[in-house]
């Protein structure tokens, strides 16, 4: 297969332009359309939809991206290996995280990764909804979660502690629970697809948070809107501690059953598709992400 081709499609995909994709390879518009015409002859399937005024992937196109950046990202990988590699890496790294997370941590440091790696351009989809890596193409994702994929592999960013919490005004109107049970006649504030948290207490007593099982009223789908629920008074949450730290240590938010810590195995974590070659640009991101945020968590500093 004509790897040169692969990469005008990969190219011509992400700018959804094939003349602009052929220009940064140095080919002439007549040829990378001719490029990319054999290469749909060879595959049997049209990758790109042409009109006069634009260009779009095909169902095929869509379903064949992902291998085509494997197959340059093992390009790549085999001529580093053999001392052929590019002097800096370079290219689109696209990447995923929560929305709340990423605003908080990582969005204030991509000028700095930016400036130190000018030849990587970051295509990022920041949403607590879950992206598929694969289907998405997705280059790298942050996850807050146990890490049971089996198709993923990932580097440990952070330990996710998550703490029940709720206003101070609400606790003075609702009462202070004592313990696990008393949840069960507070408003709670679920999120979207939560499971039951499990708690571990003094003594080794066990308890669970499920709003589902409480009065629960109100569930959203988005971290920072469940916090600023919680500060308005609807009720008792759980959330990340890196999430309310500031607000805890304010006094804006107050932990509740602090002797009962939410036992999930949750942990932050930098996946990738397992089938992935970690190429130069991938690389460069998790070890800044680990040296910038995992060094030292500025939740747990408090």
């Amino acid at each position: 297969m004509d790897t040169e081709a692969v990469r005008l499609f990969v190219l011509a995909a992400e700018k959804l332009n094939i003349s602009a994709a052929g220009r940064e390879l140095g080919m002439a518009p007549a040829v990378a359309s001719a490029r990319l015409a054999k290469l749909e002859t060879t595959l049997g399937a049209d990758l790109l939809r042409r009109s006069t005024r634009k260009v779009s992937l095909s169902l095929e196109g869509a379903e064949f991206l992902p291998y085509a950046r494997e197959i340059l990202a093992q390009e790549d990988a085999a001529r580093a290996a053999m001392g052929l590699g590019k002097a800096e890496a370079s290219g689109t790294l696209r990447f995923t995280a929560s929305s709340t997370f990423a605003q908080l941590y990582i969005v204030p440091i991509l000028p700095e990764f930016l400036r130190e790696n000018p030849g990587i351009s970051l295509d990022l989809r920041l949403s607590d909804t879950n992206f598929d890596l694969i289907e998405g193409s997705f280059d790298l994702a942050l996850r807050n979660s146990a890490l049971e994929d089996s198709s993923l592999k990932g580097r440990k960013l952070a330990d996710d502690t998550r703490v029940l919490c709720a206003a101070p005004d609400y606790l003075a109107a609702h009462g202070i629970p004592e313990r696990p049970e008393d949840l069960l006649s507070h408003d709670l504030i679920g999120f979207q697809r939560q499971a039951p948290k499990p708690l571990a207490g003094p003594g080794g007593e066990t308890g669970l948070f499920d709003p589902r099982a409480g009065q629960c009223r109100l569930v959203v789908d988005d971290g920072l809107s469940q916090k600023l629920a919680t500060m308005a008074g609807a009720g008792i949450s759980g959330n990340s501690l890196w999430s309310v730290h500031r607000e805890l240590a304010e006094g804006t938010l107050v932990r509740v059953l602090p002797e009962w810590e939410v036992a999930d195995r949750s942990m932050l974590w930098l996946v990738y598709p397992k089938s992935n070659v970690l190429t130069a640009k991938v690389r460069l991101f998790i070890d800044f992400l680990l040296d910038r945020i995992g060094r030292s968590p500025a939740w747990l500093e408090r």
